[in-house]
């Protein structure tokens, strides 16, 4: 059925944490039970007036479509989604809020986090966003289903990212930051965001030479960074963290080509790589002791070299990747996550699931 519409929310109040009391009213959820905000910014209300209109807006559709179809299948679980109201209404088994124009986007999610027990965001970590909500949720002292504040805005950084893995002795594509000392080396080079999602402001040069001449016209080069194009297979893995440690899910292949002096990812191919060996594991879980703070679902993209996988950046967040897991693997993600926030630990084996699933995308994507 159609998702029940909000058109307002009563005012903050002191609301049910597992384990803890109510008293304000609002229906206790059961020994057990819990309300999560699942909170999405292209779809959730974060666009501007006008038609909602977003390169994004595909990949944010299949993320929280996913998402809201594995947390219906938990039993004691009721779910509150902020939905602008300008896109197509959500169907399901949860509660729909419609943000309005005339208010702070902030405010109003603010309003409907203190009405909840836990949030989940799905947001992207670039311009603070991720971090924000983050801070927000923990603020208001409800559960957040992810990453601390912490590790998201480390992650957002790709040049701290890059600092914090080589550190630790992982193999990380060097990163230098644009408007600062770049070596010469050989080969082609890439000018990207600093904290861009996927392949979001991408250009590749053929040279050093040729990058040097674009720098120039950076408009804000401290926010921008310059790697060396390594040759390797696009890949992701998609990890359930908690505690320094990490359950490798699967090994993911990126259907990344090049389009003019930018990359384009039509799609990805999920548990592509279903016996990838040890290095994989193993890398999952040395970015999990590397980064303190990753907890739940995390992406990690990354290169298959033939010296090895090779980190490209970390994304403290679901993925499109999340959409094929159900599928290839036969388990819900989203219920190991859920487990995890009761307290439960880390699966102790890998699935039986051997499937692959193709994910085919029409426009540049959050991978």
């Amino acid at each position: 059925m159609q998702g029940k519409v909000l058109a307002a929310l009563p005012a903050a109040g002191v609301y049910y944490l597992p384990g803890g009391q109510i008293d304000n009213g609002y229906e206790d959820h059961g020994e057990t039970g819990m309300r999560i905000f699942v909170v999405e910014y292209i779809t959730g209300g974060g666009l501007p007036a006008g038609k909602p209109d977003s390169g994004f807006l595909q990949e944010a559709e299949v993320m929280q479509e996913a998402l809201l179809g594995d947390l219906m299948e938990i039993a004691g679980i009721e779910l509150l989604v902020s939905r602008d109201p300008r896109l197509t209404a959500l169907k399901g088994d949860f509660s729909v809020f419609e943000p309005r124009p005339d208010r702070d986007i902030w405010t109003q999610w603010g309003d409907c986090i203190a009405q909840c027990d836990a949030v989940w965001p799905i947001m992207p970590e670039g311009g603070g966003l991720l971090a924000r909500i983050s801070t927000m949720t923990v603020t208001l002292g409800r559960r957040l289903i992810g990453c601390s504040p912490t590790a998201v805005a480390v992650a957002a950084s790709k040049y701290r990212t890059f600092g914090l893995l080589e550190r630790a002795g992982i193999d990380v594509v060097p990163t230098w930051r644009a408007d600062g000392r770049i070596p010469c080396l050989p080969g082609a080079w890439v000018l990207k965001p600093d904290d861009g999602a996927g392949c979001e402001g991408i250009r590749v040069f053929d040279s050093h030479a040729a990058m040097g001449c674009a720098l120039p016209d950076l408009e804000r080069p401290a926010d921008c960074i310059a790697q060396p194009f390594v040759e390797g297979e696009a890949a992701s893995l998609s990890l359930i963290c908690c505690d320094r440690h990490a359950h490798l899910l699967s090994v993911n292949l990126q259907q990344v080509v090049r389009e003019g002096a930018g990359l384009r990812l039509d799609g990805l191919f999920v548990n592509a790589r279903p016996r990838a060996g040890s290095g994989c594991t193993d890398l999952a879980q040395a970015v999990a002791e590397a980064m303190p703070g990753l907890w739940g679902y995390v992406g990690v993209d990354i290169l298959l070299t033939g010296r090895g996988p090779v980190v490209l950046e970390i994304n403290p967040r679901l993925t499109v990747s999340y959409a094929g897991l159900y599928s290839a693997l036969g388990v819900n993600p989203a219920e190991i996550v859920v487990r995890l926030l009761g307290g439960g630990g880390l699966p102790a084996r890998g699935y039986a699931g051997f499937n692959s699933v193709n994910i085919a995308l029409e426009v540049p994507c959050v991978a």
